[in-house]
């Protein structure tokens, strides 16, 4: 048996890495007497399966205070008569970690998950996680120009239930399920912001996901790149590399970044992307149980060394604030906006051998400066907050990025400040 899987990366809700690699099946570790070959085809196997990933690779090396051995002999001394058994079982496993990125999904909720990475899907556009201390379905951002983000729904939105289902205890991937369906039909949400309770009904369709678009802007300070990113999906390093290659052939003076609302995806994606603005330097540094596994560096010449002022808010997460906390770290960038959302975790996706899937915490993230964000958040250099009024009529009005949007006319102001001092700085060292 070969086992898939997902290489590392740091989606939240379902924005899921995509590229798929082999990798040797898993052996018996002698935590009890049962031996694989005894498991073969059984749906006792794949609860066998889950404990052992779980027992190699998970983050925390107390399983949250839990003997690992004992509960795989507690799971594996039952009989299964259906893999719907043996999937019950395995989600009761993973709750004994009390982390509710590490999740079981089956054959149906993986390949729903796989769809994210396809560049199209089916559904209202909304991103989503789970809390870790409520476990509440917390909305991460809506997708630009689709169903949720036209009529109004926000990052940070709370659904308090889907077609007058209470999400109370709901699983994820059981809510993902719950929201998509066939394009033309409808599903009603039932939000929660701050202390208004608001009903959605969405007539899904289908949603094309195009993670960066880049454009030329005429500002008091002259030529701006503008760079909007939705997502880390596996096109986005290419998609940004000629976005910065288009605009630095125009002559632009300095760029805006714009990762406000971007759950993130592929940690290599954001890597690659530092490296593009970076000459040298620490990018990230990954920690597992038994200490840093690895630490990514910039060592080449960059794309361009112009200005650059990054967007970022509670919406942006995981992959962005490995970007957003590598470039502020560096001085590569200067931040505006408001806090991010605070999610410094590795998961790694496995496809299991009945095409089920797993999403398993692996790894922790430090920013160069050895912060850990997780449940903190980046503060940016520069806060400027805006209001539900605001952001309501900034996506209703597709204002995202315009002068109609203060988080960009205020990062437009201190871009105008870095290119001007760039500039006198250049000046001197000519003079000299």
């Amino acid at each position: 048996m070969m086992q898939k899987k997902w290489p590392l990366e740091l989606a939240r809700g379902v924005a899921i890495g995509a590229t798929v690699t082999a990798a040797a099946g898993l052996l018996a570790t002698g935590a009890g007497k049962q031996s694989w070959a005894g498991l073969k085809e059984s749906p006792k196997q794949l609860v066998d399966e889950v404990w052992q990933i779980i027992y190699r690779d998970y983050v925390d090396a107390s399983f949250n205070k839990n003997d690992w051995r004992q509960v795989r002999q507690q799971v594996l001394s039952r009989e299964y008569s259906s893999k719907e058994e043996a999937y019950k079982a395995i989600r009761e496993m993973l709750e004994k970690l009390g982390d509710p990125y590490t999740r079981f999904m089956d054959p149906q909720q993986f390949a729903n998950l796989r769809v994210d990475t396809s560049g199209e899907l089916t559904g209202v556009g909304i991103q989503l996680a789970q809390e870790e201390k409520t476990d509440r379905l917390v909305v991460i951002a809506p997708i630009e120009n689709t169903p949720a983000a036209r009529a109004g729904i926000l990052a940070q939105d709370y659904i308090v239930s889907i077609d007058g289902r209470s999400t109370k205890g709901m699983d994820i991937n059981e809510a993902v399920s719950l929201i998509r369906g066939r394009p033309g039909t409808t599903v009603r949400l039932v939000i929660e912001r701050g202390k208004q309770t608001l009903e959605f009904t969405l007539k899904r369709e289908r949603i094309e996901i195009h993670a960066v678009r880049h454009e030329l802007r005429e500002t008091p300070t002259g030529k701006v790149g503008y760079i909007r990113m939705t997502q880390f999906n596996g096109n986005a390093s290419q998609d940004v590399r000629e976005a910065i290659r288009k605009l630095e052939s125009q002559g632009v003076s300095g760029y805006i970044l714009d990762l406000r609302s971007n759950p993130g995806g592929l940690l290599q994606a954001s890597i690659d992307i530092a490296r593009m603005w970076m000459d040298k330097g620490t990018i990230v540094s990954t920690v597992t149980r038994v200490g840093e596994a690895e630490r990514y560096e910039a060592s080449r010449r960059p794309l361009t060394e112009r200005p650059l002022v990054i967007l970022v808010d509670g919406g942006s997460a995981s992959a962005s604030e490995i970007l957003a906390g590598a470039l502020q770290d560096n001085g590569r960038a200067t931040l505006v906006g408001t806090k991010t959302f605070g999610k410094g975790l590795v998961q790694s996706v496995r496809e299991l051998q009945d095409g089920s899937g797993v999403a398993v915490t692996i790894a922790k993230y430090l920013t160069p400066s050895g912060k850990d964000i997780n449940k903190e958040g980046i503060v940016p250099d520069v806060e400027i907050s805006l209001t539900d009024e605001q952001r309501e009529k900034i996506i209703r009005d597709r204002a995202i990025g315009t002068p109609a949007d203060p988080q960009y006319a205020r990062a437009v102001d201190v871009l105008t400040d870095l290119v001007r001092r760039n500039t006198n700085t250049l000046r001197q060292g000519s003079a000299r």
